[in-house]
Parts: C-alpha cells; sequence; structure tokens
C-alpha cells in the first residue's frame, strides 16, 4: 500500500538511530505490516535494515537475535549443539500466518513490537525466558523481559522513539524440554491459542505459557506438575478481561482450549489423573 502522508525515507540512518526522532517518525525494518494498511499519522520512515545488526549470534551464554533478524533466518538457523529448547525456534516461525515472501522481509523485532496476541516471536521469546534490549532517543538503553513487554493487544511498553535493538534468550532456557500445543480454525490459520510448557532437566517443574487466546501473554509456573483440580484454578483465576476475542474465538472458547490443552501437557509430562 501507498503511505502518500510520507514525506521522508532515511535510508542510511546513523549507528545509533534516534537522536533527531520527531512526531511522525517511525521505524521500518520488514514493512510487512506497516505497507499494508493507511498509516496517516506516518510522515517519515527511518529504514534500520542497512544498520547490519548481526542477524543470530550464538555463545556460552545464549543466542543474541538481532531486531533485523527475519523469519527466514531464523528458520534457518541451526544452534550449535541443537539443545532441546531450540526446536521452538522453528515451531514458532511455522505459527506466523505468512506466505514465504514475507519469511524474507518480516523481522523477529517486528513481530514482537507490533504487539498482537497471535505474534508467534512473543510466544517464543517468552517461553524461553528471553529478555529484549531497548534503545532510547538519548542515547541510553534498557532490558526489559518478555514477558513485561506486552501489555495488550497492540500495546507494549516502548516510549517514543524506543527501538527494540536485540533479543537475548539465555542459555539455560535453550536447554529445557519444551511441548507445545496450537489451535487453528484452519490449517495455516492464526492462531486462536499457543500454548507453549517448558520444564528444566533433572526437575519437575512446569511453565505454561499462553499466547493468542489472550490479550498479552499469561505465564503459569508450578514448582512440579500440578494435579488437575490446582491446574484448572489457575486457568479459571486468570481475569475475565485478559481472554481475547476475534474472529478466531470467543473468550469461552479460548479459556476451554486452554484448560483442555494445559490438561493434555501435564498428562504428558507425568502427572496423575
Amino acid at each position: 500500500m501507498d503511505l502518500n502522508t510520507v514525506v521522508d525515507v532515511i535510508r542510511r540512518p546513523p549507528a545509533r538511530p534516534g537522536a533527531d526522532w520527531q512526531i511522525g517518525d517511525t521505524w521500518l525494518a520488514g514493512g510487512t505490516w506497516l505497507f499494508s494498511e493507511p498509516q496517516p499519522t506516518v510522515r517519515r520512515l527511518i529504514d534500520l535494515t542497512g544498520l547490519g545488526w548481526p542477524a543470530l549470534v550464538p555463545g556460552e551464554h545464549g543466542l543474541e537475535i538481532g531486531a533485523t533478524c527475519t523469519i527466514q533466518e531464523l528458520y534457518d538457523f541451526v544452534p550449535p549443539g541443537i539443545p532441546p529448547g531450540s526446536g521452538l525456534l522453528r515451531t514458532c516461525c511455522e505459527a506466523l500466518l505468512a506466505s514465504f515472501k514475507i519469511w524474507h522481509a518480516a523481522t523477529v523485532g517486528g513481530n514482537i513490537c507490533l504487539s498482537l496476541p497471535a505474534g508467534p516471536m512473543i510466544t517464543m521469546t517468552v517461553a524461553l525466558d528471553a529478555t529484549y534490549r531497548l534503545w532510547s532517543v538519548d542515547g541510553s538503553e534498557r532490558t526489559v523481559t518478555a514477558r513485561e513487554f506486552v501489555l495488550g493487544d497492540h500495546a507494549n511498553a516502548l516510549r517514543p522513539g524506543e527501538i527494540l535493538r536485540s533479543v537475548h534468550i539465555p542459555a539455560y532456557a535453550l536447554r529445557k524440554h519444551v511441548t507445545h500445543r496450537r489451535f487453528t480454525l484452519t490449517r495455516l490459520g492464526r492462531s486462536t491459542i499457543f500454548l507453549v510448557a517448558t520444564r528444566t532437566p533433572g526437575t519437575h517443574d512446569l511453565v505454561l505459557t499462553i499466547t493468542a487466546a489472550t490479550t498479552r501473554p499469561i505465564v503459569l509456573a508450578f514448582d512440579r506438575v500440578p494435579d488437575a483440580e490446582t491446574l484448572r484454578a489457575r486457568i479459571d483465576g486468570i481475569p475475565a478481561e485478559l481472554w481475547f476475542a476475534d474472529a478466531n474465538g470467543t473468550p469461552a472458547h479460548r479459556r476451554h482450549l486452554a484448560e483442555h490443552y494445559a490438561e493434555e501437557i501435564r498428562l504428558e509430562l507425568g502427572g496423575t489423573r
């Protein structure tokens, strides 16, 4: 779509962009959502793709993902040693409702900052205990956890002009055992619910991350696999206003799916009937 309010495009911003941020500016990476609908408040685009941020940097402390890393780059990535939790990287790429063309343009950072309930990069980073590195317009930076970043449907903790620079997934999270459940109305449709369960090797803990069904990620942590009643009570305790409603499912349907899939996972991980 033509953005007919845009009067300028900054193709080569400085290595640390943002110093001259002004009202009407917006960051441009893949642009797959930005160019999909009218953006009447946008006056200037600042293109981040030429800054050369490394897409994926594995190390002893975990995995650093540049915000401009494309979905295709993440999908093709084979981490050293192939730890158990790394399988979730591909799973979440496959959950993105998009063509192969979009995969080559859409970015990890863009999917996170769009902050839609069904954003699979949000699912991935919350479930794997990731942190986000944010750059501010005054040259400072801060780190927020993935769990704290998304505040609601299309709402997040970014301040005006702030930019997501990178995502860090700690090494211990990649070593976790992971299982998941996902429901869509059609085989390649948008997620009605995306539920991920992780367990630390050598323990009996259980962490459930619920996304797509809720307006923001919900994380339920247990020291050990709970009984069915305890698990259901925790899900029933999620405030009613957090269950999401759209064409892909009602809040009641999504809560039912959460309870159904959580019980499947509980039994899969050794819970008693």
